[in-house]
């Protein structure tokens, strides 16, 4: 028998006053009851119909960890996010630029300054001995940075630290060849190849005649060889153009050894600036080392 209620107007079952129709109800898996709304639960926990809990957090459905993925590919693309600051930081380190010319580099490099030595020795009349030392001295005037790259390895350094270390790779080669037994002549040629004649080199700011002759034939040579060939950091300059950056910093380098410089470069028939080719007995030293 249904009976109308006076007060709420609806109109219930009975005698026991039962709502005609009740909202169902569900049991999850552990006995709990939960609205329709709600979907069953792992470990008690409610979430909508549209999702699922996974370790109390919340994932679509149509979302099986594409977004992971993607911050995945893209970290495995670019590398982790980084902050502001340590991108500010990263700017002044340095992985490839001081130390980042690999052994057929530096053996190119060696073997130009090596060869175009022994040419402008010959140019200025020096005896076959000091011309074969300019020879092996060329060859080995860069040795010092092999020390102190490996040194290197395993720090992050920054470049002021880098250009200290790097300052320090005559003295590291004079120490190398000294202990392989040769001549204290090689080994301060290799010593002092960076000391410019106006006392801003190094390592020992020395300044005119206080460098020795061969030491300053290095020094022309290793510059306008550097120059024209690739770095890490950038590309090759021409060989005029080399020569007019080095012309502009003359005050640099031994007069008399800059013009017999300019001599051996503008040997070819056309005029043009190049390094000459290589000797015979040149290639012969090399061979002995």
């Amino acid at each position: 028998m249904k009976k109308k209620d006076s007060k709420s107007g609806e109109v219930k079952d009975g005698k026991k006053g039962k709502e005609k129709n009740p909202k169902k109800k569900h049991k999850t898996r552990d006995g709990q009851k939960t609205s329709d709304t709600h979907n069953k639960t792992r470990d008690g926990q409610k979430t909508s119909g549209r999702h699922k809990v996974h370790d109390g957090q919340k994932t679509s459905d149509r979302d099986k960890t594409k977004n992971g993925k993607k911050k995945a590919d893209i970290e495995a693309l670019n590398g982790p996010k980084r902050s502001k600051t340590q991108n500010k930081i990263s700017a002044y380190h340095n992985t490839r630029h001081l130390f980042g010319a690999n052994m057929s580099e530096q053996l190119e490099h060696g073997e130009n300054v090596s060869s175009l030595a022994y040419e402008v020795g010959r140019e200025l009349g020096l005896s076959d001995k000091e011309c074969e030392d300019l020879i092996i001295a060329g060859f080995f005037h860069d040795i010092g940075k092999a020390q102190i790259s490996n040194e290197a390895q395993g720090r992050d350094c920054m470049l002021v630290e880098e250009m200290n270390s790097v300052r320090q790779h005559p003295k590291a080669g004079y120490e190398i060849l000294k202990r392989h037994g040769f001549s204290e002549e090689i080994c301060r040629e290799v010593l002092y190849h960076h000391e410019n004649m106006d006392g801003s080199g190094y390592p020992e700011s020395l300044e005119g005649a206080n460098i020795p002759l061969g030491a300053c034939i290095l020094r022309v040579c290793d510059v306008f060889c550097a120059l024209i060939q690739d770095r890490p950091y950038r590309s090759a300059f021409p060989p005029e153009t080399a020569m007019k950056m080095m012309i502009e910093e003359v005050e640099k380098y031994n007069l008399k050894v800059f013009l017999a410089f300019q001599r051996v470069l503008h040997r070819s028939p056309d005029g043009s600036i190049a390094l000459p080719e290589v000797r015979p007995e040149v290639r012969g030293v090399w061979k002995k080392l």
